[in-house]
């Protein structure tokens, strides 16, 4: 079963189990999922009618930028699932010679960096979104615009979580050139994410008066 394919309340009980998985990076791809959701909301609902006409173009193109973009926070939350998984069977493996032990080592870096690669671009795909939305924030329906701040803030959220997932897991990589460009490429994200998030509240605030 595709991980969007359960109800929200098996993700949950899931989720709320003793279980490792879905755990924080998952939970941060289905809030990823549901702000691009709002976004297309409120882009759907910004083309239609006689004032929103000449606009039509432009919020179809962001629906579909956005609906491609479901598909990836999904693959997202699958494979930080998966991410752990490989962690785990890395741990699992044996370390009685130098050789498995060099093995194992090698194994559990691999996972590492996956388990911290995969957060990260949850984190790009997220931001993304958020610039998307921000470049029409000055021409949805006004009657929806509360729900555009809802799509960015939740956005955010996946990110800043996103985040915490990636930092955890960069204390297990090695490779400090690996660690400090993903270090790099983080806080570049939450920076821009943080931008654009205050930039479309403006908007949004400004709008609801």
């Amino acid at each position: 079963m595709k991980v969007f394919d359960q109800s929200i309340r098996q993700f949950i009980e899931a989720a709320c189990s003793a279980a490792p998985t879905p755990g924080g990076g998952s939970v941060a791809a289905v809030s990823a999922a549901l702000g691009a959701s709002m976004g297309a909301m409120v882009a759907n609902l910004s083309t239609t009618g006689k004032h929103f006409e000449k606009n039509a173009a432009q919020m179809n193109t962001i629906i579909e930028q956005i609906k491609a973009s479901l598909d990836a926070f999904e693959q997202m939350a699958k494979q930080d699932m998966e991410s752990f998984s490989l962690f785990m069977d890395a741990l699992k493996m044996p370390k009685d010679s130098d050789e498995k032990r060099a093995q194992r080592s090698e194994c559990l870096q691999q996972a590492a960096i996956q388990a911290a690669n995969v957060p990260l671009r949850l984190m790009a795909q997220s931001r993304d979104v958020m610039a998307l939305l921000e470049e029409a924030a000055q021409i949805y329906n006004k009657n929806v615009i509360s729900d555009l701040g809802v799509a960015v803030i939740t956005l955010d959220a996946a990110i800043q979580s996103a985040w915490l997932t990636v930092k955890i897991n960069l204390s297990s990589i090695k490779n400090e050139t690996t660690k400090s460009s993903y270090e790099k490429q983080g806080m570049h994200l939450l920076n821009d994410a943080q931008k654009i998030k205050q930039s479309v509240m403006d908007i949004v605030m400004d709008k609801i008066g």
